[in-house]
């Protein structure tokens, strides 16, 4: 009986044990059959001595950090590093997967942006590999994603989106990808998180996972338990453990597809500057709760204006759908074509109004273009800051008991401003302890008193609290 007794712990435990190991997925036959489909890439693009071409995806993170840099270093340590002299060919390695059976393929934009050559490197049904050279069909920058082109007499096989809404944090994902060079490698985990904002660009929305991802994995598939893509893995923080993001398949998808039938991609514009609503700013409006895009600039002369927008709205929701945060509505629009009609719910003075709108085109080439030059809503740049004075209509929705210092329309990307984290909406009332009202109070202070010290310090007003910013001044 003791000896029963004694058994009965190992027992139960056993058969814990074995219930759990039924219970994981076996994904030896999902491996095999999608990983026919993932291909390897390599690029040779010729570069000048001392040249960083860290692209501008990676080169901000999460508030002013760089998690991305560590992913780089690593990468460039196992690549070589830079030399000098002479230009030379610089070689990078990603991956990336065939999505028909005519030789499209989908991998990252900054994967092949700005290569004189890319190859793609195909198993074979022998374990061997075949090589192909590819044609670069379309790219777009604001959500790193490319569309290839390789061709071939045969049927090639492929993967199909699945669809990334669907995903539930928990639920189990395999990534297959090239990471440090290492053809086809296939790890595992789950989706930790969804819709993470990760400073990447306006249309944030990805999917963390803690399956393996390194250098060398972007633009492979992440991929569900029934096969189907459900997210394009992109990116990593390289100080951290199991942490990776992926481009969710309902965007990607989208995307993919507009630059297969048009080689670009075509966006909806509303020419308006949006911050979130957070709760001081929703007492301040009379708002229940804490949602919506804070309209705090609109653009003379695009759809917004012209339909009636003005600064201190909230919109609420597009077409019926609801909005909950700057971010969303930049997707919400960013996913309608030019010329497409909505309606939207605007918050306005206590009430709510539906008004139509009919959107405009996202021309982010004009956007770069204006970084530093004057605002198109007429804010003029000055460290890197595009600014202009508060307008009565403006002071409620900012939560200001009047009229004065400088609203941030616009914050260069890659600036000192942004650096030091002055964001849209800001407003300023104050720098190096002179008021300040009108621009050229500011560029005053700017040109003298900071000049001098080598560094700007402003009080600014965010959503109802004041807070100091410091600039250095080169």
């Amino acid at each position: 009986m003791k000896y029963a007794l004694r058994l009965w712990p190992f027992l139960l435990w056993l058969t814990t044990t074995s219930v759990f190991a039924a219970q994981l997925p076996d994904f030896t036959d999902l491996a095999e059959e999608s990983g026919k489909a993932v291909v390897n890439i390599s690029t040779v693009k010729l570069v000048k001595p001392q040249q960083r071409n860290m692209h501008p995806f990676f080169r901000q993170g999460p508030q002013g950090e760089d998690p991305f840099r560590d992913f780089f270093d690593q990468f460039e340590r196992f690549f070589g590093e830079r030399g000098q002299g002479a230009p030379r060919e610089q070689r990078s390695l990603g991956s990336g997967f065939i999505i028909s059976q005519d030789g499209y393929i989908v991998t990252n934009n900054h994967v092949i942006e700005g290569a004189d050559a890319i190859k793609v490197n195909l198993q074979t049904e022998k374990n061997g590999e075949k090589s192909y050279d590819a044609t670069l069909i379309g790219m777009d920058k604001e959500t790193d994603l490319a569309l290839l082109k390789i061709s071939t007499d045969k049927n090639l096989p492929f993967l199909s989106f699945g669809d990334s809404e669907a995903l539930k944090v928990g639920q189990w994902v395999m990534a297959i990808g090239n990471p440090f060079g290492l053809d086809h490698t296939v790890t595992a985990g789950i989706v930790s998180a969804k819709g993470r904002t990760i400073g990447a660009g306006p249309y944030d929305n990805f999917i963390q996972t803690d399956a393996s991802i390194n250098p060398g994995n972007s633009g492979g598939p992440l991929i569900d338990l029934n096969g189907h893509v459900v997210g394009i893995n992109t990116a990593i923080i390289a100080s951290g453990q199991g942490i990776g993001f992926a481009i969710p398949s309902r965007l990607a998808s989208q995307v993919i597809d507009q630059l297969k039938e048009h080689k670009s991609v075509r966006r909806g514009w509303l020419g308006v500057s949006i911050q979130d609503v957070d709760e001081n700013a929703a007492k301040a409006l009379g708002l229940e709760h804490s949602q919506g895009a804070l309209i705090s600039g609109v653009t003379p002369g695009d759809p917004a204006e012209k339909a009636g927008i003005k600064a201190g709205d909230v919109i609420l929701a597009v077409d019926g759908v609801s909005i909950e945060s700057a971010g969303d509505l930049t997707r919400k629009i960013g996913d309608l074509l030019p010329g497409v009609k909505i309606t939207v719910s605007v918050w306005r003075n206590g009430t709510t109004k539906k008004i139509d709108i009919t959107l405009g085109e996202r021309n982010a080439d004009k956007l770069a273009q204006s970084s530093g030059q004057a605002h198109p809503d007429g804010g003029e740049d000055v460290l890197g800051l595009s600014v202009r004075p508060v307008t009565k209509d403006e002071a409620k929705a900012l939560a200001l008991d009047e009229a004065k210092g400088l609203l941030v329309v616009d914050v260069v990307s890659g600036s000192p401003a942004a650096q030091n984290g002055l964001v849209a909406g800001d407003v300023i009332l104050e720098a190096n302890g002179q008021k300040i009202e009108t621009i050229a109070a500011l560029k005053s202070v700017v040109d003298g008193d900071g000049s001098k010290k080598g560094v700007i310090m402003l009080l600014i007003k965010r959503q109802g609290q004041n807070m100091f910013r410091t600039i250095p001044i080169s």
